[in-house]
């Protein structure tokens, strides 16, 4: 998936909203918290980080064009350096998995806005 479908992807998501940080990020982030990053000039070279499942940190990381996202991966944010390296299925399947790993943690209140808008 390229990056510009990718970002799409993010933003589809019930209630996700999009800013730049620290200048040149774009983050993606629902309830105010962030699901995943990436660079924000049209042709990044940085990648997209996003959460994943603590079981799933060590076997993405350990696959090819995968690494631990810098100052995020105590948090089990991984960096895929090309997106494009992945299929569009598992791409998106990956960062919708992301945006529920934070929803999941919203209050109930939040989370119900986000199912009822």
């Amino acid at each position: 998936m390229d990056l510009e479908r990718a970002k799409a992807v993010c933003r589809s998501f019930p209630g996700a909203t999009e800013d730049i940080k620290w200048s040149n990020v774009l983050a993606f982030s629902v309830g105010g918290r962030l699901f995943a990053l990436c660079g924000a000039e049209a042709h990044s070279t940085r990648g997209m980080s996003f959460k994943v499942d603590a079981e799933r940190f060590l076997e993405l990381t350990d696959r090819p064009g995968f690494r631990p996202a810098p100052y995020l991966a105590r948090a089990g944010w991984v960096l895929v350096a090309r997106p494009d390296a992945l299929d569009d299925a598992e791409m998106a399947a990956l960062l919708h998995r992301s945006y529920r790993l934070i929803v999941a943690r919203l209050t109930k209140k939040l989370q119900l806005t986000l199912e009822n808008p």
